[in-house]
Parts: C-alpha cells; sequence; structure tokens
C-alpha cells in the first residue's frame, strides 16, 4: 500500500485516488525570468521520481506543472533589458527545457502558462466577488478577504490573528485587512496589461495556479505538490481561492519537498547564495546531481557542496563499475523477488528514495548476472543506470558539454588534453613497456594518468579505464 505525507494532515496517509487507477498531479513550477537554479532542479527530479513511481505501480498519470510568465520580477527584468516580456520568457523556459533535459527528467503531460489562462482568472475572480470572498479596493485592485474564509491556515497550520502585518504579507492601505491578497492589479505604466471587468490589469500571482488547476484537472484533484518554501502563503491562498469559489476540497494530498541549503542557510536568487543548474552541470555529469537529489528523502534539506557532489559522483561510479562489461537487457521487474519487493516497500513508504538506493547498492555488490540486471531494471524505475557504463565512466557527460552560463560556454568536464583517443595511446603504451619488462616506464605511465583523474584498471580481458 502506497503511503505518502500529506502536508494538510501532518502525517503519513495511504494512498486512495479520486479514480480508480488514476492520478492527477499538479505542481507549482518556475517564474522564468532567470535560469533555474538546484533548488528549482530539485523540485523538477523530485516530482518526477514521483510521477515515475506512479506510473510503475501501475496508476494512469496526469502531471501538470505550470509557468509563471508574468509577475513582478519578469516585468522588471523585461524592462531592464529593453526586450517584451514574451521574448524574455520564452528563451528562459527553453533554458529551463534543456537543464530539465539532461536531469532526465520526463516532461510534464501538461505544462500550461500562466498568460493563456486571463480568462479563467476573471471567471474566477468574478465568482468569488460574487461570493463576497473578494472586493475591489479604491485604487483599483482586487483583494482576497481572507477572513471570509474560515479554513484560512489549515495547510500552513497559521493562524489568522498570528500572523502580523509584514511578516510575508504586502502591506496596503487599501486593504480592508493587512492579510487580505490581491487578485488583480491595476495597470501600471510599462506593464503588460488585459482587459477585465475591474479594469486594465493583469492578475496577481496566487490566482493562476487555482484556475490552472481546475482547468487541466478538474477543481477537486489527488495530489498538489510544490516546494516547502510555497506552503505559506501560496498554497495557503491557493485553497483558499479555489475551495471559496467552488465549494469542494481542491486537493485530496498536498507534498512538499524540502530545501536546498549552503552554509545551512535555504538556497534563493534572494540571498544571493544560489548555483544555477547549468553552473553546476559545468562541474558535475547531470546523472550526478539527479543521483545527489534522489538518495536524499524529498522531504528533507538536501545540503549542497561540492564534498557531497563528489561523494555522490563516487556513490554512482561504483554502481557503474559494477554493470562494467555485463550485457543486461531490460524486462518487466519480479516484484515479488526479495530486493525488488525492498526496493518497493522502501518507495511505497512516502518515496524513500535512501532505502530504495540501498538496495541498488547490495545488488551492485553481488555482481551475478541476475542482480545486474535487477539493479539497472530498478534503477530505470526512478531515471538512473540507463546509461552505457563506459560512457559514465570514461566521463561522457549526457550533453552536458559547453553549456551556456549566460554570456560565456564552458567545456562541462576538463582534462581536454586526455582525450580518449590520447588516453588508449597511453594505454597502449604502457602495455608495449610491460612486455618490454619497462616496469618503471609503465608505473609512470599510470601515475601521469591517475594525476590527470583517470584510473587504469587490469582485467583478464585487457585495461580499462574511468575518470576518477
Amino acid at each position: 500500500m502506497l503511503k505518502i505525507y500529506n502536508s494538510l494532515a501532518r502525517e503519513k496517509q495511504v494512498f486512495t485516488p479520486i479514480e480508480s487507477g488514476k492520478v492527477r498531479m499538479y505542481v507549482c513550477g518556475m517564474t522564468v525570468y532567470d535560469f533555474c537554479h538546484l533548488g528549482h532542479a530539485r523540485v523538477m527530479v523530485v516530482f518526477d521520481m514521483v510521477a515515475r513511481w506512479f506510473r510503475a505501480s501501475d496508476y494512469q498519470v496526469t502531471y501538470v506543472r505550470n509557468i509563471t510568465d508574468i509577475d513582478d520580477k519578469i516585468i522588471k527584468r523585461a524592462n531592464e533589458n529593453g526586450e517584451t516580456i514574451d521574448v524574455l520568457t520564452q528563451r528562459f523556459i527553453d533554458a529551463m527545457d534543456e537543464d530539465s533535459a539532461r536531469l532526465g527528467i520526463i516532461r510534464p503531460d501538461i505544462e500550461p502558462r500562466a498568460t493563456q489562462h486571463i480568462q479563467g482568472m476573471l471567471d474566477m475572480i468574478g465568482k468569488l466577488i460574487e461570493k463576497g470572498h473578494a472586493y475591489q479596493a479604491a485604487n483599483g485592485d482586487v483583494f482576497y478577504k481572507v477572513r471570509s474564509f474560515n479554513d484560512y491556515g489549515k495547510l500552513s497550520g497559521k493562524s489568522l490573528d498570528d500572523l502580523r502585518a509584514g511578516e510575508r504579507v504586502e502591506v496596503d492601505t487599501y486593504k480592508q485587512d493587512p492579510m487580505d491578497f490581491v487578485l488583480w492589479k491595476s495597470v501600471k505604466p510599462n506593464e503588460p496589461n488585459w482587459d477585465s471587468p475591474w479594469g486594465k490589469g493583469r492578475p496577481g500571482w496566487h490566482i493562476e495556479c487555482s484556475v490552472m488547476s481546475a482547468e487541466h484537472l478538474g477543481v477537486h484533484f489527488d495530489i498538489h505538490g510544490g516546494g516547502q518554501d510555497l506552503q505559506f502563503p501560496h498554497h495557503e491562498n491557493e485553497i483558499a481561492q479555489s475551495e471559496a469559489a467552488h465549494s469542494c476540497q481542491m486537493a485530496n494530498y498536498w507534498m512538499h519537498n524540502g530545501f536546498v541549503r549552503v552554509d545551512d542557510e535555504k538556497m534563493s536568487k534572494s540571498l544571493g547564495n544560489f548555483f544555477t543548474i547549468r553552473e553546476v552541470l559545468t562541474k558535475y555529469d547531470a546523472e550526478v546531481v539527479r543521483f545527489f537529489i534522489l538518495r536524499a528523502h524529498y522531504r528533507s534539506p538536501l545540503n549542497y557542496s561540492d564534498k557531497h557532489l563528489d561523494d555522490a559522483k563516487a556513490a554512482l561510479t561504483r554502481l557503474y563499475t559494477a554493470l562494467r562489461g555485463h550485457e543486461v537487457n531490460t524486462h518487466n521487474i519480479d516484484w515479488n523477488q526479495p530486493q525488488a519487493k525492498r526496493f518497493k516497500e522502501a518507495m511505497d513508504d512516502d518515496l524513500n528514495t535512501p532505502e530504495a538506493m540501498a538496495v541498488l547498492f547490495e545488488l551492485a555488490k553481488e555482481k551475478s548476472p541476475e542482480a545486474l540486471t535487477l539493479m539497472k531494471n530498478l534503477g530505470a524505475v526512478v531515471g538512473l543506470l540507463q546509461r552505457d557504463s563506459d560512457e559514465f565512466l570514461k566521463g561522457g557527460v549526457a550533453g552536458n558539454a559547453n553549456i551556456r552560463t549566460g554570456n560565456d560556454t564552458s567545456q562541462a568536464f576538463g582534462d581536454v588534453g586526455y582525450t580518449e583517443a590520447n588516453i588508449t595511446q597511453l594505454i597502449s603504451s604502457r602495455i608495449d613497456a610491460k612486455k618490454a619488462k619497462n616496469f618503471a616506464e609503465a608505473d609512470r605511465i599510470r601515475k601521469e594518468l591517475a594525476d590527470a583523474g583517470i584510473i587504469l584498471e587490469d582485467t583478464p580481458q585487457g585495461t580499462t579505464w574511468r575518470r576518477a
């Protein structure tokens, strides 16, 4: 029985779909005004893993992840660059797609953009005003009346009376209550705008997801996900809008992945301590980054450092080294097999990927053809171990080379003086030296390559090599 931690109930619960055999899941996606950072990578990888596991568990999944392509930061950046928001956002949507493809992420089934759903937002705002949950202020903005919704705070556990104006809440003298939040912003100079019953303007942030989730999954769906930082106020506000408008529960289960942290602080652009995905991929193979994210439990903090990524690289190298030289065919997994059963039990226990990864390492130690076949097939379930082992071990970086990090390009892996042809020639020279009993020269070649991060491994079948 699959259990997931429901943030709404604050406990693990058995997953029961609204419609038998089907899962409808909505995840808050990216605001596209810059390159995605490692915090975004975690959201993408985690919910890709969630969707994969539901599919492996024979559910038919409809996975929606939205794109916010209109907001204050987008408008500010476009004005600074002297370009339209369409040009700006498309550039960063393309970059996001490149990054997610490198990380082995299967595209969501539906990727709605906020600007394509303006009419739906106008309809929902009108319904909220009609029901007494929203009002137009003297400055033309339309606000949600938070105290009109009795269940406000049920997701975050926050009490309205305990929340003070100024704590993650925009203070506005036109509001009836400091906790009220904007649904529609009246037009301002140099901003894109749309016609509405309340005058020209543009939507607030929170209304976007309420509308896009309802339009693509229905007003009541199974799972709503996103980063832990969105639990309040964004997801709390989504619930208030959606449930007040539709008079039914919005989502049965709420899933939140933990923060990525640097020096015990949350990684974020506002703190200036973030690393873009493409910056990280100039130093590390994309599958190493995916493995780094997956071997931590999705709800736990993820501590970013070169040391931790080096450790992830070494661990993934052990798995690929076990596969080296073995021809493994993919086939259906027998979930009654003991290790497969343990893998499934771990994943069914709130997507416990650390325990699932431990099963892969046990299989790697066994080294039997059956164990390695199972290891590769289980790895496929979470998007790992599907490359040729030599490609990974020799430093192939799955499309990472010449990643654009901004205004320049950077070679993904160094050692440009040691191409595969160079290394093969040196190995051949070492073999000749050993045949001539010139062991000092053979040792010198081994050391030269080792100093460049290239490890030679002598086997009965010959000498192979891999990157350290």
